[in-house]
């Protein structure tokens, strides 16, 4: 399983982490071609589809050197599912009591959904060192988070929620965001298309913008 670290140092250069809600199994294998192919990663598969589980598992088997978390992580059930989907991460939109027990048993990298200073506190006080930052945009944005920095600078985060490219560089320039979530790289009717060569060609588009951000 990977670790926070080790999730930090193969995002390098290209922090942004795809956040796919895909309709068909046969989808996932011309996908994580075009996410590598394109120079990304990692991605995650949201758990709002029957077959997403189904999804993240192929994409283990068919790109091993891709980073796939499960996202939507709503309940315990999910976190097992997840696990035995083969996903390296989770993402949780929110972050309830029931869930925290859940997420503390799953050996990767966990990323709990906050939206305020004091759900941040929470959740770092019960072990988790890397949040979610959702809605990010309705939530305060870029600014939010760096008035976050100063008190909280233990406390690291990947905003998802409204983040296109002109203005994921106003959070990747910030020191405490890892990376960032986008649903823009591709979406489920180019999906359903097989437009495979345009999502590439806007990873990559996306993969050099990561390179022009001032840090």
């Amino acid at each position: 399983m990977i670790t926070p670290t080790g999730l930090r140092e193969r995002l390098g250069a290209a922090p942004i982490v795809p956040v796919l809600t895909v309709g068909s199994a046969s989808h996932a294998e011309p996908l994580a071609q075009a996410l590598l192919n394109g120079g990304l990663a990692s991605a995650e598969v949201t758990l709002r589809t029957p077959v997403a589980l189904e999804v993240i598992e192929i994409m283990k088997q068919v790109a091993p050197e891709l980073i796939v978390g499960a996202g939507t992580i709503c309940h315990a059930r999910d976190v097992e599912a997840a696990h035995k989907a083969g996903a390296d991460f989770l993402v949780s939109p929110g972050t309830s009591p029931e869930l925290i027990g859940a997420l503390k048993q799953f050996e990767g990298v966990v990323l709990p959904g906050v939206a305020s200073a004091s759900e941040a506190m929470t959740l770092y006080e019960q072990g988790f060192g890397v949040l979610k930052f959702f809605p990010a945009e309705a939530a305060g944005g870029a600014p939010f988070l760096k008035s976050l920095s100063g008190p909280l600078p233990h406390i690291e985060f990947m905003p998802t929620g409204g983040i296109k490219p002109h203005n994921v560089g106003d959070y990747l320039a910030l020191p405490n965001v890892i990376a960032a979530g986008g649903t823009w790289l591709a979406s489920p009717s180019e999906m359903a298309e097989g437009a495979w060569q345009m999502i590439e060609t806007r990873v990559s588009a996306c993969v050099q913008l990561c390179k022009r951000v001032p840090v």
